[in-house]
């Protein structure tokens, strides 16, 4: 049995597709975890979802963790069946304003609407029912990280959709090492955090697959969790 780690996919499914074909070739065994930010960015995010539920349809072992862009949509659409109406004219939707800054466009586009109230329901309640983290036996893992300024850092759900940095203190939750993404860094840097994760008490394992072009970004990793084996591939969908 094997346990894959698979962070931030942003809309990508030709690329996500490859590593499944290539390199992951997941047995029904296998247990498929998932960091979240499966949309935005990039070009095909309802592709990028099609596929991970093809695999709970197939009765796969898939755990889901909720990413920021997740939360931001399913907010963006609930928000957007609020907004009152004044005259006809529909209110401003600022988190949807907010979203489509940052992928939420590519987003819509793939799934052919431009009235978020037309998204289909199947794929909002996806979204918005994933949990913050799963806790696994010497693992934590999250979207983005935890804050440890709490005296429990998993009260902080906001934390572990959008920080940006922390100081891990291990002896708050049970000595584990944090697995996460959100924060984009270079496969160098993925290679040299697993390598130290003993001491560091973290991985990050983003390495901005919308960031095509830039040396050392760009690829969409994985991690074998019992071996600790990296795996990467290179975007093929913004190439």
């Amino acid at each position: 049995m094997k346990r894959w780690i698979i962070p931030d996919i942003h809309g990508c499914a030709k690329t996500l597709q490859a590593l499944f074909d290539y390199y992951i070739n997941p047995g029904v065994d296998d247990e498929l975890y998932f960091l979240g930010d499966y949309i935005d960015r990039g070009p095909d995010s309802i592709g990028v979802i099609n596929i991970i539920m093809r695999l709970q349809e197939e009765h796969f072992k898939v755990f889901l963790i909720k990413g920021n862009h997740e939360d931001t949509c399913v907010k963006a659409c609930l928000e957007e069946k609020e907004v009152s109406k004044f005259l006809g004219i529909r209110g401003r939707n600022k988190i949807k304003a907010d979203w489509k800054k940052f992928g939420g466009k590519e987003t819509m586009r793939s799934f052919g609407v431009t009235d978020l109230r037309h998204m289909p329901a199947k794929y909002i309640e996806w979204m918005e029912n994933q949990p913050t983290h799963i806790k696994l036996d010497n693992f934590v893992l999250v979207h983005a990280g935890l804050n440890f300024n709490e005296d429990d850092p998993f009260d902080d759900e906001h934390a572990m959709l959008w920080t940006r940095e922390f100081s891990p203190q291990a002896e708050k939750i049970g000595n584990k090492t944090i697995i996460h993404g959100h924060v984009p860094v270079s496969l160098e840097t993925i290679f040299q955090l697993r390598d130290r994760y003993e001491q560091l008490k973290y991985i990050d394992l983003d390495n901005g697959i919308y960031m095509v072009g830039r040396e050392g970004f760009g690829s969409l990793v994985a991690l074998e969790l019992n071996s600790m084996e990296l795996y990467s591939q290179y975007n093929l969908d913004m190439t």
